[in-house]
């Protein structure tokens, strides 16, 4: 389980006792330089710790072999790295099930060692019994086996020692720590603010509370909590990067009201919980997750965060970079054929929306007339539009126009796949996109991509009706609830497809 803000210490089974509540440091309130975090911090150095223990267990295994066949026989050694291998690997899956790697795990000493000792114990004794029924116990030489269970063993206390050390290092300086505010006032928010700032197993820096309903009422001089403002203050701070997750604590709320704060704070890349007080409504299907001892209920996790952010960021530089490299040739033909085609630039460079309703300039290879080209994008392309030229007619037909856009996953804009981006003033009707349906801005919870699942389900093309926008919204949000490795590497197979096989509503 990844760390968001939950208490890492072990559990006594006692009540917490009264401490004396400390202040909160200035630069977590300053709104103008966020405190900047590590991507994955508490997942990359589980990673790190997961590996080392790995590699402490073959390497010994590999390297007492080598000894020990320079002194005495031991017939072919190459048997033996084998069984290191299955044996590290067979360590490392036992491992994560017993919980090796879970926070508590993390940061005691005591309670990994037992975890540990006892993943290493169940491996040999799995390792033994695998040799004894596939008759090959004669094959290894006992002596070895003692001694790479008894190195093995004092490799991973070390290991896992020095890890303990590490990851505690790390929390003492706040890199696990996640920026937390809380909305509301009155007496839940200040219990609850008081708990957080009393409990320093917690790895949160607690940034303030703000207030739903008006700034100007401001908050009593006693409250332990500076109050940094209304509803629009703590979405700005949000959208500055500045914030990780909100808590809702809200004094005798109606649903309505959490609803409704609900529906602007979803449109965030941001954690929202709600306090236990309130877990009733239309949200009682959410998972629950201990902070400390208190529950709290789990709105809308952040989506593909931690790991699963590094692995897709992988995804697209690996796919990207290649891509790129290989369609080189491509590139230079097409750009030859625009500018024999048409006069103008060979490349089309537009504002569009992105990550966290943030802008950036999308990359295409130009398709229309240049004295024709709309960079704000309110007249959408449409069937045998006078302004495609002839060479754009073919490169819009099989969306090689849009092959420029890996230069922008390159430079982290977008990602291969994801929500497709739109210029701010696309328009459905006389309303822009984002006025035209409530929940649209949830698509920028993610970077947009290349292509998407809902571009592979035939929703491309011009987007002139509501219930065509409402398609492919509801495709994108699909998408980003279900994120997979897999779900992105399917997508690009079908994305593949329907370039070789285009449908008709690609123009």
């Amino acid at each position: 389980m990844t760390d968001q803000g939950f208490d890492i210490g072990e559990k006594t089974g006692r009540p917490a006792a009264p401490v004396v509540i400390p202040s909160i440091d200035q630069t977590i309130l300053d709104a103008d330089a966020p405190v900047e975090r590590p991507p994955a911090a508490m997942e990359l150095s589980g990673a790190v710790i997961r590996m080392g223990e790995w590699l402490v267990v073959v390497v010994i295994g590999i390297v007492l072999t080598i000894v020990m066949a320079s002194v005495t026989p031991m017939g072919p050694i190459e048997p033996y790295g084998r069984v290191a291998l299955l044996g590290g690997t067979f360590f490392a899956l036992i491992a994560e099930l017993a919980g090796c790697y879970d926070i508590d795990a993390r940061f005691s000493l005591r309670v990994a060692l037992a975890r540990l000792l006892s993943a290493w114990l169940g491996s040999a004794v799995g390792m033994l019994t695998l040799a004894f029924f596939l008759k090959a116990s004669e094959d290894f030489s006992r002596g070895w086996t003692i001694l790479w269970f008894a190195l093995g063993t004092g490799g991973l206390v070390m290991v896992r020692g020095a890890g303990v050390l590490w990851s505690r290092s790390l929390k003492s300086r706040g890199v696990f720590n996640q920026r937390v505010a809380i909305l509301g006032t009155g007496a839940p928010a200040d219990k609850l603010a008081e708990y957080i700032l009393s409990n320093p197993r917690l790895t949160i820096d607690l940034v303030g509370c703000f207030d739903d309903r008006s700034s100007s009422r401001g908050m009593a001089a006693t409250h332990v909590v500076p109050h940094l403002g209304d509803l629009d203050a703590l979405v700005a701070r949000v959208r500055a990067g500045g914030i990780d997750q909100v808590i809702i604590a809200l004094p005798h709320a109606t649903e309505r009201r959490v609803r409704e704060i609900v529906a602007r704070l979803s449109m965030l890349p941001v954690l929202i919980r709600l306090a236990p007080d309130l877990s009733t409504f239309a949200f009682a299907g959410r998972s629950i997750v201990i902070l400390g001892e208190l529950p709290l209920m789990t709105l809308f996790e952040r989506p593909i965060n931690g790991m699963d952010r590094v692995i897709k960021r992988c995804e697209d530089m690996v796919i990207a970079g290649l891509a790129v490299a290989l369609l080189a040739p491509l590139f230079a033909v097409i750009a030859l054929l625009i500018r024999l085609d048409s006069k103008g630039p060979v490349f089309f460079r537009q504002r569009r929306e992105g990550f966290n309703n943030g802008t950036f300039m999308i990359w295409k290879f130009r398709t229309m007339k240049t004295d024709m080209l709309q960079f704000d994008a309110i007249e959408q392309a449409k069937k045998r539009d006078p302004r495609v030229t002839r060479v754009g007619r073919i490169l819009r037909s099989t969306s090689i126009d849009e092959l420029p856009q890996l230069f922008n996953v390159l430079r982290g804009e977008m990602s291969l796949v994801g929500p497709r981006p739109h210029a701010p003033s696309t328009r459905v009707g006389d309303r822009v996109f984002s006025e035209a349906m409530e929940n649209y801005a949830a698509r920028h919870r993610v970077k947009p991509g290349m292509t998407g699942w809902a571009q592979v389900n035939g929703w491309r093309g011009e987007t002139d009706t509501s219930d065509k926008l409402e398609k492919r919204v509801e495709h994108d949000l699909f998408y980003i609830e279900n994120w997979s490795l897999r779900f992105d590497l399917y997508i690009i197979l079908r994305t593949c497809a329907v370039v070789l096989f285009p449908r008709a509503n690609v123009y």
